[in-house]
């Protein structure tokens, strides 16, 4: 969504008062000057038909009047379509934060992330196939970000995008992913990162932050879920302790 500058909207507002002040002020000049010369005219020495020259005067009087009641109402029209706009922003920007906010709070968590990958584990290990783990951490810049669930938000899209129908994704920790990617073996995997990575460059380039994704597979990488589950926890971040996980059986 294409933001709006509300400094160069009080310029702008500025500066169109000031025209309108400097036109109204030229136009009372000339209507006063012409006014003044027309005077003697209509009232002292009047030449010909009196009140046709009267109703000519008064005439142009009252159009000055509105000429300048025009300029002062457009002015006004203009203040009242900068705030109407304003408040237009601040009601789409209050919606975008909401909407943020409920998609991540209705992302399943690290429970059934951890509920979701015991169970993949137990069945690839039973079966004899592979399970490839993604892991997703989200690099912001706090300084600048205005609204925090706005890019974890567009990543989560952004990833949902390019995920299989069988593939899952959680919520970890704050700024913390993980995607579970049943029969995915190594390179796969890496082949994946790497399309989350290209539908992540949008959201990179929009929100100012960066990704770093790493995938891990059974059985090349581990060989229980136990080690798996020491993973997730190693890559939480320090002040966020690592939750307690219910071992997988």
């Amino acid at each position: 969504m294409a933001t709006i500058d509300r400094q160069e909207l009080d310029r702008l507002e500025r500066r169109g008062l000031q025209l309108t002040i400097l036109s109204s002020v030229f136009v009372l000049i000339l209507a006063s000057g012409l006014a003044t010369f027309m005077y003697p005219l209509v009232f002292v020495h009047p030449e010909g038909n009196k009140w046709t020259l009267r109703v000519a005067f008064f005439g142009f009087c009252a159009l000055t009047i509105l000429f300048l009641s025009y300029l002062f109402e457009r002015q006004r029209a203009f203040h009242k379509l900068k705030d109407q706009l304003l408040a237009e922003l601040e009601r789409n920007v209050a919606l975008q934060v909401q909407a943020s906010a409920d998609l991540l709070k209705s992302m399943p968590d690290l429970n059934f992330f951890w509920d979701r990958l015991s169970m993949e584990f137990r069945r690839a290990q039973t079966m004899e196939k592979n399970l490839s783990l993604l892991v997703v951490k989200v690099k912001r810049n706090r300084k600048t970000d205005s609204d925090p669930n706005a890019a974890l938000s567009g990543a989560v899209k952004a990833m949902s995008r390019k995920l299989r129908p069988g593939d899952s994704i959680y919520r970890l920790a704050e700024d913390m992913f993980g995607v579970v990617l049943p029969e995915t073996d190594t390179l796969n995997a890496k082949r994946v990162a790497v399309r989350l990575q290209e539908e992540l460059q949008n959201v990179r380039a929009h929100f100012n932050c960066s990704f770093d994704l790493t995938a891990h597979n059974y059985p090349e990488h581990v060989q229980s879920a136990h080690e798996l589950e020491d993973i997730v926890k190693s890559m939480f971040p320090e002040e966020v302790p690592a939750p307690e996980l219910v071992p997988a059986v």
